[in-house]
């Protein structure tokens, strides 16, 4: 056996602890080099101690606690055991396990022993009460010494076995002392004698019976504040009919954790409304509108400051109107909707002098408004906080917070709630300006757009403006409408580089130019051609983007121009596609720039989407990605309504997120066309000068293009040249060209307003000239002329369609 002398008790009191059926063990303290105590080494250990460790005493014993349980015993334990060495007082403690080493709900006392300890403990789920013994008589003496309450209850029952009382078989000092008795005077009396016919005590007679019937221990901390004492109770089975109660007196430690809460809670306080004060700021600085500050008011400085009702009245000449109210009830609402000023109300002396008032009672609020016939009722609040809403040295009115209770105002709430106060009405004077700077930006944006597009037979429509910009910025986004005349109709949609009022003036400009130059029937290029012109001499640093389509609903084909613009999307058949189209720069870049128009066809039932740019891109969004957001978006909409389907693109996230840029979207549906249609046929006029040559002959390539013609557009490209040459050659004014595709031929038509009919003449070896004819002759299949009856002439060619 391992030398404990100096821990051991005697021999005689370590029989009687080996006989207890609570486990009993000593340890001797191991001190390092400086002679701290790191470890305890375990020394002695009776046969129960044993029996609740799970383990042979040969297998623990001579061992150090660390080494046996080191999932359990940490520098924590060693130094509360090391206190208990040092300081010569026990310790007791409840600790639960459940460990591959040790497992257990045990209770512990823990007392000096020589250099060590020594440890009582107990499993509580295991506990059970025997027959006296000396060991028993010997270890109730340790247990008055104990620094815990401890007493056995016996379970006394009725005729049909359930527990009604319970009879104290052995209770120590200090749990004599809950129930105001000693010892002797405890000990053998039913607990609904010893306690109070009401209170605390008597109900633990239902905890106690529980514990018997259940056999599950409880806890709980009982607070008696006649002898202002609180105490820590636990109850656990002890055989069929026990329950072992320990009592501890943990009042001191109950009253630091109160004095300690109490303070933190006054921390927290003050540091709730510093947390409180930043964040109304933060909702504020970022609020826009009157309704952003109303919002972050009822959000925020509500619940912060504490607030049962919350009210902003602003005023309106010679009364306080109300703006906002949170909390209130109908009949207080509906009073304050006007208040005049010279009425008591408190909140208009607070409007007056821009001084706050704070009332702590409902008395003080009915004495405010003392002798008047109507006051202002109460509510369901008892005390008041009348704030000025003061900026820039300007009352703009007053914040009534109302409370639903009493409520004394200390320097540090006051404080904070002029803060608040301060802070909401500088958010209120920035939103006011900038909700009238908007109202005036509206209105222009608003007069810049147009009220209403026109109705097109054969087409509908519809079209969103989502403005980005803030404040007095007008986007320079637009779009429009324009009849040309029967089936034919422009469309346009554009953006002006900048949000400023520049920028919208440069935008009506532009938008207008386009439509007068659109009414004169200028061809697409052309019209783009000059409105570039014109925005080069009216504003020689502006730049705009546009695209102009002109629909010619009764042939089924359209031709559009970009400048420097995103291509639109159709949908035709259910399958969307961004459109293939020639591009040029942006307006306003080069006097020098030529145009290039794209003609293409648009079936019945098709739908056509023009956008600007803030739809698709920006700094982090690639147009690619975009663009096929856009198409997917297109290509599944539930509906070809125009309506509908902006509605369905604009809500599929499309493009970038959040969006740094104005929007203007356009949707076209062309309404299906009969079945039995004429054979396809379009045609175009053209100026009349040099550059009309090749516009005619891109028209012609790109309308056989589509049709699926191909491999008849270099000879009908040849003939195309010659004839419309011959005609600007010779006349003044615009040209006409049609094409009508026939069952066997392409029938070629170019009309002008020259009376004078071509003919073929001889022509040198060496002459450039006179051989136009000659070719068309050559290489159509036939060809002809005629007068038109309203003046002019028309030269016709067709090409046979080879293999059809």
């Amino acid at each position: 056996m391992v030398d404990g002398t100096d821990v051991l008790p005697s021999a005689d009191v370590l029989a009687m602890l080996e006989a207890d059926p609570q486990g009993w063990a000593f340890a001797r303290a191991v001190r390092d080099g400086g002679g701290d105590i790191v470890d305890f080494e375990l020394v002695h250990l009776n046969d129960a101690g044993a029996r609740y460790l799970g383990r042979p005493r040969a297998q623990l014993v001579g061992r150090r606690l660390r080494d046996l349980w080191g999932d359990t015993v940490n520098d924590s334990t060693i130094l509360l055991y090391r206190k208990v060495v040092e300081s010569r007082e026990p310790v007791a403690r409840t600790v639960y396990h459940d460990r591959p080493t040790v497992a257990g709900h045990f209770e512990l006392w823990v007392g000096p022993s020589g250099d060590g300890i020594a440890a009582r403990f107990v499993d509580l789920r295991t506990v059970t009460l025997g027959p006296q013994s000396a060991g028993g008589t010997r270890l109730y003496e340790v247990l008055d010494a104990a620094f815990d309450g401890f007493a056995l209850l016996r379970a006394v029952r009725d005729e049909s076995g359930a527990v009604r009382d319970f009879v104290c078989e052995y209770v120590n000092r200090p749990g004599a002392a809950l129930t105001g008795r000693s010892v002797q005077e405890t000990i053998g009396r039913h607990w609904s004698e010893l306690v109070p016919p009401a209170g605390p005590a008597r109900d633990l007679l239902d905890r106690w019976r529980e514990v018997a019937e259940t056999g599950r221990p409880w806890q709980a901390q009982l607070r008696y504040d006649d002898l202002g004492q609180v105490w820590q109770l636990s109850a656990a089975p002890a055989g069929a009919d026990g329950v072992a109660v320990s009592f501890r007196d943990v009042s001191t430690l109950v009253g630091q954790q109160e004095r300690l809460e109490q303070s933190m809670a006054a921390a927290r306080r003050a540091a709730g409304r510093n947390a409180a004060l930043q964040a109304v700021t933060a909702a504020l600085v970022a609020a826009s509108t009157a309704a952003d500050v109303y919002a972050a008011i009822g959000a925020v400085l509500r619940p912060s400051a504490g607030g049962q009702g919350l009210a902003v009245l602003l005023r309106r000449d010679d009364h306080l109107a109300l703006q906002y109210h949170a909390g209130y009830e109908p009949q207080v609402v509906a009073r304050l909707r006007a208040v005049p000023l010279r009425h008591p109300y408190p909140a208009t002396e607070v409007a007056r002098t821009g001084q706050a008032r704070y009332l702590s009672s409902l008395d003080e609020f009915v004495a405010a408004q003392s002798g008047d016939a109507a006051p202002i009722p109460s509510g369901g609040r008892q005390a008041w906080a009348f704030l000025p809403l003061a900026a820039a040295g300007d009352v703009l009115g007053t914040l009534v917070v109302g409370y639903g209770s009493p409520r004394e105002f200390d320097e540090g709430e006051r404080a904070n709630l002029a803060a608040f106060a301060g802070v909401c009405a500088q958010a209120m004077q920035r939103a006011l300006l900038f909700e009238a700077q908007l109202s005036i930006a509206g209105e222009l944006q608003r007069a810049l757009l147009p009220a209403e597009l026109p109705q097109v037979p054969g087409l509908r429509h519809a079209a969103r403006y989502l403005p980005w910009t803030h404040g007095a910025d007008v986007g320079g986004d637009w779009y429009d409408v324009i009849p040309l005349g029967h089936d034919v109709v422009a469309v346009v949609i554009g953006d002006v580089v900048g949000h400023n009022a520049t920028a919208a003036a440069v935008m009506g400009q532009v938008r207008n130019a386009l439509r007068a130059y659109a009414a004169e029937r200028h061809s697409p290029s052309v019209v783009m051609q000059r409105v570039n012109r014109l925005l080069l001499d009216l504003q020689p640093d502006a730049v705009a983007t546009c695209c102009y389509l002109e629909l010619h609903l009764g042939e089924g084909t359209a031709t559009a121009v970009l400048a420097g613009h995103p291509p639109p999307v159709m949908r035709a058949g259910g399958e969307a596609r961004i459109l293939a189209l020639r591009s040029g720069p942006p307006l306003g870049v080069s006097a020098t720039v030529v145009f290039s128009e794209t003609t293409f066809l648009v079936p019945g039932g098709a739908n056509l989407l023009l956008y600007t740019d803030g739809l698709v891109e920006d700094r982090r969004y690639d147009i690619d990605d975009g663009l096929a957001d856009l198409r997917s978006a297109v290509g599944c909409a539930p509906s070809d309504d125009p309506g509908a389907m902006l509605d369905h693109v604009l809500t599929s996230g499309v493009g970038p997120r959040p969006r740094t840029d104005d929007v203007a979207v356009v949707c076209l549906a062309v309404d299906p066309r009969p079945e039995a249609e004429r054979p396809p046929a379009a045609q175009r006029r053209f100026r009349g000068d040099a550059v009309s040559a090749s516009a005619a002959r891109r028209f012609a390539a790109d309308v056989l293009t589509a049709w699926g013609e191909r491999r008849i557009a270099d000879d009908t490209l040849l003939l195309l040249d010659e004839v419309i040459t011959n005609a600007i050659q010779h006349t003044v004014g615009a040209v006409l060209v049609r094409l009508e595709l026939g069952a066997e031929r392409l029938r070629v038509t170019v009309a002008d307003r020259s009376e004078r009919l071509p003919s073929p003449r001889p022509a040198g070896a060496d002459s450039e000239n006179g051989r136009g004819l000659l070719i068309v002759a050559s290489v159509a299949a036939a060809w002809g002329t005629s007068s038109i009856p309203a003046g002019g002439k028309e030269v016709w060619f067709e090409v046979a369609r080879h293999g059809r």
